[in-house]
């Protein structure tokens, strides 16, 4: 007879760690609710009043009581913030060293991109013990990418790159769910996540595959790079974002991880982030000595697009780096 399953599989050590957190409130809970109610029962009964003519006696003062009344819900409380502040934190911080995969949300599927610019729908592969990144975007309505094994949630709005990390400590095949209610066939947006060895992780993503938008077999040297650099050649940034004397944007090869400095005096890190706001929204921070923003590309380049010109800039800045 199988055991009764009260959460799902556990497939990291934050998973475990959510689930101790989760049982200790859920303990807390019930111990203070059977107390609370026993204690009423008892009093009620223990000093009912037994006639009409029976009085209680005055109260005594009871400064010892009230202090422990409040010093013992204090500190439970806050082992409760510090905790999950903690959780919170970790969620939210991926290692520096995370295999970053773009992910995509459209009214049904999931759309991954791996690093090598290989494609999956609904599926996704990834290495065991290796930390994994999704920066997430969707092309219609919000989204919610779920994995449950992992206790992990993150909204996928339109507009907007949201990210999440995982961190895979078993092999074996879990569930992908979309957690935002996105149209009439909600419930057909699930998906696998394959966690795998190391070696059998990269056999397959070497390998060839289909592109999932144009049908066409592709190999892993497709990479997103190539077409990054293409993009921005094509859309004038190589020629525009130079430094070179007398250019009417400022230089961003080879600067991506730098701090900039803004046209308001303050600073702001030149990431993933910063290059897609910059992309889609140009007049929110404008970069120093260029008050002239560029037009917006919301709506000439789609978000594979996007992605593949952060490769590209994110490739010339290692190569600075060497």
């Amino acid at each position: 007879m199988k055991a009764l399953q009260t959460t799902p599989d556990t497939a990291s050590s934050y998973a475990s760690q959510l689930d101790t957190l989760y049982w200790f409130l859920i303990g807390v809970s019930i111990f203070f609710t059977v107390a609370i109610s026993a204690c009423i029962i008892f009093f009620a009964i223990r000093y009912r009043r037994q006639s009409d003519s029976e009085r209680p006696e005055a109260t005594k003062d009871g400064k010892l009581l009230e202090i422990v009344g409040s010093v013992i819900p204090f500190i439970l409380v806050m082992i409760m913030f510090f905790w999950g502040a903690k959780l919170y934190f970790d969620a939210r911080m991926p290692p520096s060293d995370s295999l970053e995969i773009l992910v995509t949300g459209k009214q049904w599927m999931w759309k991954l991109q791996h690093p090598n610019g290989k494609r999956e729908i609904n599926d996704l592969h990834v290495p065991v013990g290796v930390p994994i990144k999704l920066t997430m975007t969707s092309e219609d309505v919000i989204h919610s990418f779920y994995l449950p094994a992992f206790r992990k949630k993150m909204d996928v709005v339109p507009g907007k790159y949201t990210q999440m990390w995982f961190l895979p400590e078993k092999t074996g095949t879990f569930r992908i769910f979309c957690a935002e209610y996105c149209g009439t066939e909600h419930s057909l947006m699930i998906g696998n996540l394959y966690v795998l060895e190391q070696h059998e992780y990269e056999e397959w993503l070497n390998r060839r595959w289909v592109d999932g938008d144009t049908g066409t077999q592709m190999a892993s040297a497709d990479d997103p790079v190539a077409a990054g650099k293409q993009i921005w050649e094509v859309n004038c940034a190589a020629a525009c974002h130079t430094g070179r004397p007398g250019a009417i944007a400022p230089n961003i090869v080879n600067k991506f991880g730098t701090m900039r400095d803004l046209e308001d005096g303050t600073q702001i890190l030149m990431d993933d982030e910063y290059v897609r706001n910059s992309i889609l929204y140009p007049n929110d921070d404008l970069a120093k000595g260029y008050p002239a923003a560029m037009s917006s590309f919301k709506g000439v380049l789609n978000p594979t697009q996007i992605n593949q010109v952060i490769a590209y800039l994110k490739s010339q800045s290692d190569v600075a780096a060497e």
